[in-house]
This record gives structure tokens, sequence and C-alpha cells, in this order.
């Protein structure tokens, strides 16, 4: 029984070019002898590396569906956003600034970049979260609040009747 070593040294003297026992002495005025090339072994078929999959394709969508956290109350709330309209969740103001949602043919994808921004009780705002958020990996890019937990669910082409729900 072959040792793992001894296996791999065997198959490195099968497999390796030819040492350099074999190679004839480099002639000064001749130029650097070139590495050998490494050959398939015999019988080997060799097969072209195999095509980049297909990029895939996002189609932009007006509307974000987003669903919200109250850590304090423990309330959810499913809203949606238009695309560069903002809308209020708790002290949050959301922007959404892009929507984008993966082709019927590609694995479900839903991605939104958002703009949150928190009115502080003297008045001024400070930015939380800028940044893409996917709807299949909501902790990827998820926004760090306190008190409040905002992520997408989807991206839709048109507002539906119900503007929000709630979870008791």
């Amino acid at each position: 029984m072959l040792t793992r070593l001894a296996f791999i040294g065997l198959a490195l003297a099968l497999f390796l070019p030819a040492t350099a026992q074999e190679v004839p002495p480099a002639d000064p005025a001749a130029s650097p002898p070139s590495a050998p090339a490494l050959e398939a072994p015999l019988g080997a078929v060799q097969r072209p590396a195999p095509p980049p999959p297909p990029a895939r394709k996002f189609d932009p969508m007006p509307v974000a569906l987003l669903q919200g956290l109250d850590k304090v109350t423990a309330r959810t709330s499913t809203f949606e956003a238009p695309v560069g309209e903002p809308v209020s969740f708790g002290q949050l103001t959301l922007l959404v600034k892009a929507c984008q949602k993966a082709s019927p043919i590609d694995p479900p994808e839903s991605a939104a970049f958002l703009d949150a921004q928190e009115k502080q009780a003297d008045g001024t705002v400070v930015a939380v979260f800028q940044g893409w958020m996917f709807a299949s990996s909501p902790a990827l890019s998820a926004m760090e609040h306190p008190v409040y937990d905002v992520w997408v669910k989807d991206c839709r082409k048109s507002d539906s009747k119900t503007r929000s729900s709630s979870k008791p």
C-alpha cells in the first residue's frame, strides 16, 4: 500500500516534464532557455474551459415594498415606498433611490438602494443608512439602528390597493 507522500511523488514523476539532467547545457552566446511546456498525459482529453455564467438582468421597478420593525413596541409594518419619494416610518425618513427586480427567468431577487435619515429630538437630521438592501439576504447589508429595523421585501411595478399593514 502506498503512503500519501509516496503516491504524490509517483504522480509527480509520471506527469511532470523531464528533469534538468535531460536539458542540454546552456550556451552562453545563446538566449536563455525557455521553460518547458507542460504536456497533458497520454490519453487525456483536453476540454475548453466552461463559458462564464450569463449576467443576471435586473429590471427597474417604480415601487419598493419595505417592512419595518419597531423594536420598542415589537410591531411590524409593511409599507410601499415609491422610488424618489420620501416615506416616514416612526422617526425615520426613508428615500428609495432605486429598486430593481431580477427577470422572471432568473432566480428571484429584489434589491433597493435606500437612504434612511432620523429626525432627532432637537430637530437635527442624522443619516442612519445609505446603501443597497437585498430581499433574499437582509443581513448582507442591514440598517443598524437601536429602535428600528427596515428591510426590503420586494420591488413592484405599481402601488397596490393597501398602502400599509400592521401586525400586533
